[in-house]
């Protein structure tokens, strides 16, 4: 089926967006596999094309695009790629929703500029040793001290952690005041008590710097709060939705590419005199993740459309986080038993898909979590 959420505009982006993946990312994401960390060129080649800050206001350096659907786009492009390394993601989907909506004139002025010219690479700072999910659960304190708050805490699993340099940190402000006492502090590269432990070994995303983030007596300028004291929680559960709705859009592309290929293969590996694909079971294994796919392309569109249109309700950004994240795993689990002993060779793209695709049911908020969402929303 056609899809139809797309404009020419969009298409035309979309091959900006493919040239710059085969001219900035592709040749060099293998080394930058081995080394753990994406070089700081490929940002600025993405501040140099457009693809930072596409919904910035175009006075700070930005787009000046509001319609969500080019973020689409870059997503899905890097998806299909299966580049994983530069956070894009993060910086835009996630941590752009903060500043634009947050930040003050002053705070847009300093930060804006350099992060849409990919000069400022952005991080943000929930998850804990001992507080995944559940943010409520998080140790992380700022205390006031004059103009300044005083910030002690540790971070883990941080997306662009060994890169960042501006990390918004979820921290409680109030220990008393439950999920009321929670706010979001920016911390600056440089600041004093400001470290960065490790560069994290993951299964998978190897290009994609994972970092531990260590706080001790961080003074934090009290004009460097995001927002209001005491709201980090709110903002976090409206800025939620959007992250879930790019890893569903990210998830299903790349198990789109994963059945893509996955039918090529199946098409010229014989096995007994004759192509796999044309055995009774490998045939209606296919056929299956086809209309799987089918049926969460709509969905998934329809989602975006609900999102453009500012109607999607947590729920359902819940219900395609969970559906596509799933179904990308189940997807490429078969492809890979699709292609037999080569499918566990890393030189094959099914391997790499299959390592790299197994977190997307646990960022953003695992699958219990999400159905959980949409359990309650049942009145349940």
């Amino acid at each position: 089926m056609q899809r139809e959420i797309f404009t020419e505009e969009h298409e035309a982006f979309r091959d900006t967006v493919r040239s710059f993946i085969a001219k900035e990312v592709a040749p060099f994401h293998e080394q930058w596999e081995k080394d753990g960390v994406v070089s700081r060129d490929v940002w600025l080649a993405a501040g140099r094309q457009g693809l930072l800050g596409i919904d910035i206001d175009e006075r700070y350096g930005g787009g000046g695009e509001r319609d969500y659907r080019y973020y689409v786009v870059m997503g899905e492009e890097l998806a299909r790629a299966g580049v994983h390394g530069p956070g894009f993601a993060v910086h835009n989907d996630i941590n752009g929703g903060y500043l634009s909506r947050l930040a003050t004139d002053e705070q847009k002025q300093r930060w804006l500029p350099g992060y849409c010219s990919g000069e400022i690479i952005t991080a943000i700072a929930m998850t804990e040793p001992a507080a995944g999910s559940d943010l409520q659960g998080i140790r992380t304190t700022a205390v006031k001290d004059g103009d300044d708050y005083i910030l002690n805490g540790q971070k883990t699993f941080i997306t662009n952690g060994i890169l960042s340099d501006l990390v918004i940190v979820v921290a409680r402000t109030d220990p008393e005041a439950g999920h009321k006492g929670i706010s979001l502090l920016v911390v600056e590269r440089g600041m004093i008590g400001f470290e960065r432990g490790r560069n994290l070994e993951k299964i998978g995303l190897h290009a994609q710097d994972t970092a531990e983030l260590y706080f001790e007596n961080v003074r934090v300028p009290k004009a460097n709060l995001l927002g209001e004291e005491g709201e980090g929680f709110v903002y976090l559960m409206q800025n939620l939705p959007r992250e879930r709705v790019a890893i569903g859009v990210t998830a299903l592309a790349g198990a789109e590419k994963a059945f893509e290929e996955t039918l090529e293969y199946c098409r010229n590996r014989e096995a007994f005199g004759r192509p796999i694909g044309r055995f009774q079971h490998n045939r209606f294994t296919l056929a299956e993740m086809k209309t799987e796919l089918s049926v969460a392309r709509a969905f998934t569109d329809r989602c975006v459309t609900e999102h453009v249109a500012e109607r999607l309700s947590t729920e359902e950004a819940s219900m395609l986080k969970w559906w596509n994240t799933e179904l990308c795993n189940r997807v490429v689990d078969r492809c890979l038993q699709l292609h037999g002993g080569y499918g566990y060779m890393t030189e094959y793209p099914i391997a790499k898909a299959y390592l790299d695709s197994r977190i997307q049911t646990i960022f953003g908020g695992t699958t219990e979590i999400m159905k959980e969402i949409i359990g309650r929303s049942l009145g349940l």
